[in-house]
């Protein structure tokens, strides 16, 4: 099936995530992940009930049949399985064409873009947040000894400010039966009906929602769910919305202070993974005559020492990595710096002031702090399609270049992991068993509708098991608590691949994966996504005899 593309109003989260949807957004929300089952089997005859029953009986015992061969032939991995492709995981996945000898002008985010950290830094974040917590806001002193869970949060997760629960999406916008928590309790389907009624989330329950979605949140998510369960254990009454906003407050401060950047700094061997393909890309673009430019939020003596140390194998002695960039703008508060008015000021690195002058030009090896997209556009007169914007938050990176005309690559670090986990043999036969199960029991509930019959009972709960094994199993080797960034468990596309169709062109795990590519490749887009471009749907033929 082509894919096709819906005009969605626009989502009106922010850094701050004030709301992750705004009214109306979640009527966008589809799928392509969705199992087609064969057409019912037409079971009405005119000699009536009898024939009814006859024929039902029937097709019960070929689905008995089928699940049974299915069930002899899972011992065994098929040929044809370990045929299909695998996926890159430094690949290039693209949503909507883009023609890289057409784009002249690339510009990159700094943190998780061009750089990326160790999984210690998600340990600092946490460690600073809890302590501000505690000694600024009062917090309880035992909230000092909580530690931050590298195997609970992911990407993309919802966190409800009105209820507590800490939510994973589907594409529709309905809440993923195994992904709902309350603290670090994981909520059965029951609690989830009781608490929302509905597992869909309507208009009157999404303004309440706020989407935990670049890198950074996973320190976060883990903090709210810590002290969500710190308050439940201790039977001591709380206001979800108090909880997010301190810790959101908390973990704004240790980067606004500057509490994060010093402490990678101060050890960057610990928090910084060096990257030799990262010069050559950058140096690759620049012999090509494309323009090159850093546009970031954090401050400059931040980005400056973490380039240093990262380049400081490849740059010669008397080389920087700013005759790298044409522009370099530091704290330019993404995302007001697409909608705002606000000047452009040089910044002075060996002063560390801002100078009065009117900035109307972009001069080299000069360094510029906050300014808006109306006076860049301004200044270096590049016309929207001919840029494009590397980012990692797909909110205040890339929706703001993304409405501006801008085409935008998203880099999803984790995407590399979850693509070598699919291309796994383990992984594919559990999906294709999923797959199986999934059909034969759309198949079952077509033929037997409301009847009583107890094989048709005795084989709906067996193949309803087989289905919930099968998609455990596919779970647990992503994520213990949610499974996949990109899919629900049952193979649909999660509310993060929702906001990466919308707002990315692209997506990779990191900018220099284009190396792989020509600068003058066209890259398409597959003509019949299933779900994500790097997903591959293994068909449950395979496995039938």
């Amino acid at each position: 099936m082509a894919l096709f593309r819906r005009l969605l109003p626009p989502l009106c989260s922010s850094i701050n995530r004030t709301s992750f949807y705004s009214s109306g957004a979640l009527q966008g929300f589809r799928s392509y992940g969705a199992i087609a089952t064969p057409e019912p089997t037409a079971l009405k005859f005119e000699n009536g009930e009898a024939a009814d029953s006859v024929t039902a009986g029937d097709e019960i015992a070929k689905i008995r049949r089928e699940f049974d061969a299915a069930k002899q032939s899972f011992l065994r991995i098929p040929q044809a399985l370990r045929e299909v492709p695998k996926m890159n995981p430094e690949g290039i996945y693209v949503n909507k064409n883009l023609r890289l000898d057409s784009i002249q002008v690339y510009g990159f985010d700094y943190d998780y873009t061009l750089v990326h950290y160790s999984a210690y830094l998600q340990n600092l974040i946490y460690d600073l947040a809890k302590e501000h917590m505690v000694n600024e806001f009062r917090y309880p002193e035992v909230c000092m000894e909580f530690k931050y869970d590298p195997t609970f949060p992911i990407r993309g997760l919802c966190y409800d400010k009105l209820k507590g629960c800490l939510l994973k999406l589907d594409f529709f916008g309905s809440i993923e039966p195994d992904g709902c928590y309350y603290g670090r309790r994981k909520l059965s389907r029951k609690e989830i009906d009781e608490i929302y009624g509905t597992r869909r989330i309507g208009r009157d329950q999404a303004g309440s929602l706020v989407g935990l979605m670049d890198f950074f949140c996973f320190s976060e998510a883990c903090l709210i769910a810590d002290i969500v369960q710190y308050f439940v254990d201790a039977k001591l009454e709380f206001d979800a919305c108090y909880i997010y906003q301190d810790v959101n407050r908390a973990i704004q401060h240790v980067h606004r202070t500057g509490l994060v950047h010093r402490g990678i700094l101060s050890d960057p061997r610990k928090y910084l993974v060096k990257n030799g393909q990262l010069l050559h890309f950058l140096k690759m673009l620049k012999e090509k005559g494309k323009k090159l430019f850093l546009l970031t939020n954090s401050p400059y003596y931040f980005v400056d020492g973490g380039m240093r140390f990262l380049l400081e194998d490849s740059l010669g002695c008397n080389d920087s990595w700013r005759e790298l960039f044409d522009v370099v703008i530091a704290k330019a508060n993404k995302p007001d710096f697409y909608t705002s008015e606000h000047p452009f000021r040089c910044y002075d690195a060996e002063k560390d002031n801002l100078a009065f002058m009117k900035v109307d030009a972009f001069l080299p090896n000069k360094i510029y702090y906050h300014g808006c997209l109306k006076s860049f556009l301004q200044i270096t007169k590049w016309k929207g399609p001919e840029v494009i914007y590397f980012g990692d938050h797909l909110f205040s990176d890339l929706r703001g270049p993304s409405k501006a005309g801008w085409r935008t690559a998203a880099i999803i670090h984790e995407l590399e992991d979850e693509i070598r986990i699919q291309n796994e043999d383990a992984y594919r036969v559990e999906q294709a068993k999923f797959h199986i199960f999934q059909e034969l029991l759309g198949r079952l509930h077509a033929t037997v509708a409301n009847s009583q019959k107890s094989e048709a009972k005795l084989l709906l709960d067996e193949l309803n098991e087989c289905r919930r094994k099968a998609s455990y199993k596919m779970k647990r080797m992503f994520n213990s608590s949610f499974g996949a960034t990109f899919l629900t468990d049952k193979g649909q596309e999660s509310a993060f691949a929702y906001h990466i169709h919308q707002y990315a062109d692209v997506y990779t795990s990191k900018p220099e994966n284009f190396l792989l590519y020509p600068p003058e490749a066209w890259l398409h887009a597959p003509f019949d996504i299933k779900i994500m471009p790097h997903h591959v749907k293994v068909s449950s033929s395979l496995f039938k005899t």
